[in-house]
């Protein structure tokens, strides 16, 4: 009897069942990060503006300025900006209307998924 019972309960239902589609871990960034400085272009010709697409950010002007050769490379109209705490920050966009720079920020995390932490600056007045 013992051995009946093992064998029963020894038995598996080999059936499978969908699992759930497992969810991308490079899902689309929808959130954006928001800082609040002061920057000013290193350029004293470049305008200023109320927020700023923020692409990426240097300790050094050197890795500032590669970085947006680089990016010249791609099309972007880089800009560097230098920060209040020292960093320099490249601009890929200067707008004064908050909605257009968060659309631009959108449109970049689409078109280019390695600048998906691409971030909005507003500048301090």
């Amino acid at each position: 009897m013992f051995i009946c019972l093992l064998l029963v309960c020894s038995c598996k239902n080999t059936k499978k069942t969908a699992s759930p589609p497992l969810m991308p871990e490079n899902k689309p960034k929808t959130e954006i990060t928001v800082l609040t400085e002061s920057v000013k272009p290193i350029d004293p010709s470049e305008r200023t503006y109320g927020f700023y697409v923020i692409i990426g950010s240097f300790k050094n002007i050197a890795g500032a300025r590669q970085y947006s050769s680089g990016l010249a490379n791609k099309g972007f109209h880089p800009v560097i900006l230098e920060s209040e705490n020292g960093l320099y920050r490249i601009s890929v966009g200067g707008y004064n209307e908050e909605n257009a720079a968060r659309a631009r920020i959108a449109g970049i995390r689409a078109a280019y998924e390695e600048h998906g932490d691409v971030w909005l600056l507003v500048r301090k007045q």
